[in-house]
């Protein structure tokens, strides 16, 4: 059970404005980096002036822009990184899908553990469950900490993840969110891959994409 309520810092940048967390253990300064993207110099620069000391990179998904900051990340920090199996093909085509989008990004290095659904991530006291919530990607997971749950691109503030590139289904997106998120309660806080924070009980009660499909 995780103890103590953690400090969590985001930043998003351009080209994609996708955040990126770093969820850290107030007792013992361990940090989470959850979808490391263009924004890892900021948050890498942040721990070093508070002392934070990355002890994981978290995944939940492997599209470019939640991954494309995980190479400066693993450098500076030696950290373990964290990807649903699922999810390899993507992480593995860094390059490649950057070169859709007219960039140049170096392939990602190796996923060091695939982690799966109902599996325990642990960075110092805090203790993170993993959910995996298939239909942006296949491998898509949320994880879920205390009242807070780092949701990916499954859920925005008033709508869902896109479902039209390699792997996305529609249907099955809609289904991880009515079975797998839902269920975990009205009050958790969602931290999107993109915009604002909201809450499971609001996008029940007004997101379109749900109140459409009810």
């Amino acid at each position: 059970m995780s103890t103590g309520e953690p400090l969590i810092f985001e930043r998003a940048v351009e080209p994609f404005m996708k955040n990126g967390y770093l969820v850290v253990c107030p007792r013992t300064h361990e940090a989470v980096y959850i979808d490391p993207g263009d924004e890892a110099d900021s948050l890498l620069e942040l721990a070093d002036a508070r002392k934070i000391r990355i002890t994981a990179i978290a995944n939940t998904h492997g599209h470019l822009d939640h991954i494309c900051g995980v190479r400066s990340v693993k450098e500076k920090s030696q950290a373990p990184i964290y990807l649903h199996a699922d999810d390899e093909q993507l992480y593995n085509a860094l390059s490649q899908q950057a070169a859709w989008f007219g960039l140049n990004y170096p392939p990602a290095p190796p996923v060091d553990q695939y982690y799966g659904d109902g599996d325990l991530l642990r960075v110092g006291t805090l203790e993170f469950r993993v959910h995996h919530t298939p239909g942006h990607s296949p491998g898509g997971v949320c994880l879920e900490l205390n009242n807070h749950i780092f949701c990916g691109d499954l859920i925005f503030r008033d709508s869902v993840g896109r479902t039209d590139l390699p792997g996305g289904s529609h249907e099955t997106l809609i289904r991880s969110i009515y079975e797998k998120l839902l269920p975990l309660g009205d009050d958790k806080l969602l931290h999107c891959g993109h915009g604002p924070e909201t809450t499971i009980g609001r996008e029940r009660r007004e997101n379109p994409f749900l109140t459409r499909s009810a």
